[in-house]
């Protein structure tokens, strides 16, 4: 029994469709499924149930997958351990992602590198969710910052221990800045710019009620910043995340957050079987001791 062809079997039990994973592995259909069937002439079992487009496990099937997760991750342990503990990585790490205060955390995990791997270097892509799920695919990108709902069935992720405020962006002198928060009546009067991404987002539509089709929509952006100059000019509000745009008390801007409160999840995800450079790997384990080390503050 080869760790090759572990690591394929566990690719098929994860996508349930030969065609899927045998695109996530680079290697043909035909070559995929004939390897998977000599598995099962080797075991003498059967592991799948295939009906139609979908594969699904056996009782035996499961069995292995548990034994085989756990050989590749001994495998792949051992490998690491030959691994000379103060050599040099080197290369670059690059992340995609909407405007987030999680970007803080990135950058933690980054700085926690920084003193064993100083010659890591990070380069940043920012974007929505559909432009960030694109570089991912085409390996333009390592990992992708996610605000909010995302179909992330393609992708392995990590769910970090913080959030995201939605609220609006206004002049400090505005009648409403007084509120401490602003409600679906409130908003609905404002002009908005709005992100191009979650104006159709359907947790904006839930919040606002009825009143969602009445949004006066003066415009939208895709970075925050740009949008700011307009609000600071005067020509409206901005629907937004809280702490994109520093707000200096008695500063020509201000932050309202919605009421009822409302929050959204973030994740870092990457390519499910992804072959990570060194650098990445690096990298994605400071990002986990940063989120367990924000968990336990």
């Amino acid at each position: 029994m080869e760790l090759r062809v572990l690591r394929y079997f566990l690719a098929v039990a994860g996508e349930e469709n030969i065609s899927k994973a045998a695109e996530l592995l680079h290697v043909t259909q035909p070559t995929l499924s004939r390897q998977i069937m000599d598995l099962e002439e080797e075991l003498g079992k059967k592991l799948f149930l295939r009906g139609g487009r979908r594969m699904t496990l056996t009782e035996d099937g499961m069995f292995l997958r548990k034994r085989a997760q756990e050989i590749v991750a001994l495998a792949d342990r051992t490998v690491e351990e030959f691994r000379v503990a103060e050599e040099e990585v080197s290369g670059d790490v690059h992340i995609g992602g909407g405007e987030t205060q999680a970007m803080r955390l990135i950058a933690g995990a980054a700085r926690r590198l920084f003193s064993a791997h100083p010659h890591i270097a990070y380069h940043l892509f920012s974007g929505n969710a559909a432009e960030v799920m694109e570089k991912l695919d085409e390996g333009l990108v390592d990992f992708g910052v996610f605000v909010g709902p995302a179909d992330l069935s393609r992708y392995e992720y990590v769910r970090l221990p913080m959030k995201d405020v939605w609220g609006v962006l206004m002049r400090s002198d505005h009648p409403l800045a007084g509120k401490a928060a602003l409600g679906p009546s409130d908003v609905a009067a404002l002009p908005l710019f709005c992100s191009r991404q979650h104006l159709v987002a359907n947790e904006i539509a839930a919040w606002m009620g009825e009143r969602f089709d009445s949004l006066n929509v003066l415009g939208t952006y895709n970075l925050l910043y740009n949008a700011s100059v307009m609000v600071e000019e005067g020509m409206g509000c901005a629907l937004c995340l809280d702490g994109i745009v520093h707000c200096e008390a008695g500063g020509a801007l201000c932050f309202r957050p919605l009421e009822p409160r409302l929050e959204v999840g973030l994740v870092v995800a990457w390519k499910k079987y992804q072959m990570f450079s060194r650098a990445a790997e690096r990298f994605l384990e400071a990002l986990m001791k940063e989120c367990e080390a924000e968990r336990g503050a």
